[in-house]
């Protein structure tokens, strides 16, 4: 069995490419939902190169899982930390920008490391039963509640009463300012993270799960830590950038944005290198997945979920709020069911993670602005590209799985996810064709071309199978 290529480079190159476009595009579409379309991506490149050999329900589980997880980190607060290496009046304060970076560094750790665990979790081959599994994400939502009790009180912003450890604005870097300082819970992630390290690294002994929740916080501290550095250099030194050839381009650039990039690059780079040298943990063909839930449980489940996902994106109640908020919450029901249903796998990785984008995308081009009609907006932007995933789902799962392995599946539903999220992205971002008039968005959307262009070439030029470059078809 050819379990990954002799080098690491071809893994490292298209995994910064779907990082790139994935986080760059997470952007426009917020936190929790929006890293889970990033972490699709990534872990379906992951998996087609890494994964081929496994059954289709296999390696659904372990892009399943991935992509969950990664929504975690998405509840962090993370736009003042971002701020205190680049706003204006700290412009200058060394200790304030090497105090944002270390905080962009801890969240960006805590936020990758829970990808790189589920991740590995799903490929290691160790069985996780529903039951023991939801009593380690009870206990992991006990200590999330204590992890901010712990560092993230007290918080009192109108007694200026902060916690000690604190990464958004604080007097302490503007004395006379009136500023609105915001809750964190990085603190409640990180103790959660830590007892699921223990429970599957020494408990479970799940070799893969604990080396690649270590290479997913290097990943996601460097990535972005990385990605702010880029944008905190232009904020630092603007003046560079008004001169020569840079001058007529800068206007153009959301900084912002080419942070979300090389965040998301450098995290999938790293996290790629990770698994490669972590290759000899990924299990061996497995057709024997156990099926835990019925039929009829795992749509009724779905059912709950899909409702409380539309709830939480597109409507407001304070009190679910709260409790969605928390994200680990979020994450018991699709976790669970991931692990011990057939339907479940495959609808996390086409319409459930698509969903949110869909309805976003149409609510910012229908609703938020005159672009399009309603009627046009539903039918292009929500319920055909819906339609499209939601079938493909279907196939995949009435087909025997020993008839159907972890390269169709990956490579299929990586075309679809490039090409779905790329379209879907382009229309948000009004269409920035190179051609036309620069806006702000048409740096990013020529990376994002760039991108999705690099992604079809793997699936199409490059079988995993046999470690080489030539047409596929299969």
């Amino acid at each position: 069995m050819n379990v990954g290529q002799k080098s690491p480079w071809v893994a490292m190159l298209f995994t910064a490419l779907a990082g790139g476009m994935g986080w760059g595009i997470r952007g426009q579409y917020g936190h929790e939902t929006g890293a889970m379309l990033a972490g699709l991506l990534v872990a379906l490149v992951l998996v087609y190169l890494f994964g081929y050999h496994l059954s289709s329900l296999s390696a659904a589980r372990a892009v399943a899982l991935a992509t969950v997880a990664i929504g975690f980190g998405g509840s962090m607060t993370y736009g003042q930390t971002l701020g205190l290496t680049q706003d204006a009046p700290l412009i200058g304060n060394m200790a304030a920008l090497r105090w944002g970076l270390l905080g962009t560094f801890i969240k960006g750790s805590i936020w990758i490391g829970y990808f790189g665990l589920f991740l590995g979790l799903g490929l290691g081959g160790k069985k996780y039963t529903m039951v023991e599994m939801a009593l380690a994400l009870i206990v992991a939502i006990f200590l999330f509640y204590l992890g901010i009790y712990v560092l993230n009180e007290p918080f009192d912003p109108a007694s200026k009463k902060l916690p000690s450890i604190y990464f958004s604005d604080h007097w302490h870097w503007e004395p006379g300012e009136t500023l609105k300082p915001r809750r964190e819970q990085w603190g409640g992630l990180l103790f959660a993270l830590g007892w699921l390290i223990a429970y599957t690294g020494f408990i479970k002994k799940d070799l893969l799960a604990r080396n690649m929740v270590l290479w997913g916080m290097l990943a996601g501290g460097l990535g972005f830590s990385l990605g702010q550095s880029v944008q905190a250099y232009h904020a630092w030194n603007v003046d560079w950038f008004q001169m020569g050839w840079l001058a007529s381009i800068e206007p153009n650039i959301n900084w912002w944005n080419m942070m979300e990039i090389t965040f998301g690059a450098v995290f999938g780079c790293v996290l790629a290198l990770g698994l490669w040298c972590n290759r000899h943990h990924i299990a061996t063909n497995r057709f024997d997945e156990p099926i835990e839930l019925g039929f009829k449980t795992e749509l009724g489940l779905m059912a709950i979920h899909i409702f409380a996902l539309v709830t939480w994106n597109f409507m407001s109640f304070s009190t679910f709020d709260w409790f969605a908020d928390r994200a680990l919450t979020m994450g018991l029901i699709p976790l669970l069911a991931i692990l011990g249903g057939r339907i479940w796998p495959y609808f996390v990785c086409l319409p459930i993670t698509a969903l949110p984008i869909a309805g976003k995308t149409l609510r910012q081009l229908a609703y938020r602005t005159d672009d399009i009609s309603l009627l046009f907006g539903w039918f292009i932007y929500f319920m055909v590209p819906l339609a499209l995933v939601t079938w493909f789902a279907i196939k995949l799962i009435q087909r025997p799985d020993k008839k159907l392995n972890g390269h169709f599946f990956s490579r299929r539903t990586l075309i679809i996810s490039t090409i779905f999220y790329f379209v879907l992205n382009w229309a948000f971002f009004e269409f920035p064709w190179p051609w036309s008039d620069w806006t702000a968005r048409t740096p990013s959307g020529i990376i994002f071309i760039i991108c999705a262009a690099g992604l079809l070439l793997l699936t199409f030029y490059f079988d995993p199978r046999k470690g080489g470059w030539q047409f596929n078809s299969s």
